[in-house]
């Protein structure tokens, strides 16, 4: 629930509190969310200088690096790695900055795959075969950047423990998300695999990547910060994508296939994430597309009946919305206590 404090004014003229309360407790949780990410001129500056510190040494780094050799890179990485923080140490600690200082150590985590590969070019160790220079990393899926995505999970996991930032677990979530690609070849050997294997890889990885955010859900409390975010959102991306294109699937399979998604919607209330939403929304309107365009394109009621059932929805929502809360009582009292605390908290 979100307020300002017109609302704590607006409960003193309610008499539900004194007007001299008002400012004292504005005051107080004023200064009990001061740590928390604000959107604000100066976080987005420091969101938007990380994200081009980041950039520049990942997505846009030149060949010329190339020229170093694996020692130089690896060195050089190093250095600003080390460099960063020893920097985030200081604004966190000393300067109480959580905010930068958090940030400058997502960068030092999101420069250990630059780091690991400056290794291996050094030292010839690759685990199948050379993959190419370091900007293919974010281009071609291969199983010899397995270790460079290990890393720099491991690398946020130490950060993590130490710094209880939650965008460490950003590059955390999008290695796995690389991971749950990359290590298909490995599984199943570079020359034998092949797309639907890496698709069932991916749909299994994602789910094994969904119950970790949840378990870290309902370990933390969001007013703390949102460490499960980018973990749902890639464990998503992971899954959808391997269920969505595994190939092509008789009509009872596609049936099912939109019952998942419509699941996935079912838990976006469940577990209060609006990301469920979107990918379940996606993968029903896709299965609505294909009756529409395969099964029902000579038909002309379908446009009418999904018509009715949209407007129908529509009223469902307009009667939960006069009756939320009762809703919500009646639920509240046939949901076991043992199925409330494994709920997330907010």
């Amino acid at each position: 629930m979100k307020f300002d404090k017109e609302d704590l004014q607006w409960a003193a003229s309610q008499g539900l509190i004194s007007v001299e309360q008002v400012d004292a407790l504005w005051e107080a949780l004023s200064e009990r969310n001061s740590d928390r990410p604000q959107f604000n001129l100066a976080n987005v500056a420091f969101y938007f200088g990380a994200l081009i510190v980041i950039s520049a040494m990942t997505w846009f780094m030149t060949l010329a690096w190339e020229s170093f050799g694996g020692g130089g890179i690896f060195l050089l990485t190093s250095i600003y790695a080390l460099c960063f923080v020893l920097l985030g140490r200081n604004l966190w600690f000393h300067q109480n900055l959580k905010v930068p200082g958090g940030l400058l150590f997502t960068i030092a985590v999101c420069m250990a795959p630059l780091a690991i590969y400056g290794l291996q070019r050094w030292t010839g160790f690759w685990t199948q075969g050379d993959p190419g220079t370091y900007r293919d990393y974010y281009i071609w899926i291969k199983g010899s950047w397995f270790l460079m995505e290990l890393g720099t999970i491991i690398a946020g996991l130490i950060a993590i423990k130490f710094v209880r930032f939650p965008f460490l677990t950003a590059p955390i979530a999008f290695s796995l998300y690389f991971m749950s690609m990359d290590i298909t070849p490995i599984l199943f050997g570079e020359a034998n695999f092949n797309w639907k294997q890496r698709l069932l890889v991916s749909m299994w990885f994602g789910i094994a990547c969904l119950i970790v955010a949840y378990l870290v859900d309902i370990r933390t409390r969001r007013r703390d910060g949102d460490f499960a975010f980018w973990l749902y959102l890639f464990g998503l991306l992971a899954f959808w994508f391997g269920l969505s294109f595994t190939g092509d699937s008789n009509e009872l399979q596609l049936f099912i296939y939109c019952l998942i998604n419509l699941g996935l919607i079912a838990l976006s209330v469940l577990l209060k994430r609006k990301v469920f939403i979107i990918f379940g929304a996606i993968g029903v309107f896709a299965y609505l597309g294909h009756l529409a365009y395969s099964v029902f394109q000579d038909a002309v009621l379908f446009p009418v009946a999904l018509t009715v059932v949209g407007i129908c929805i529509i009223y469902l929502g307009i009667l939960y919305e006069k009756n939320s809360k009762a809703i919500e009582r009646f639920f509240e009292s046939i949901i076991p206590e043992i199925l409330r605390q494994i709920l997330p908290r907010d």
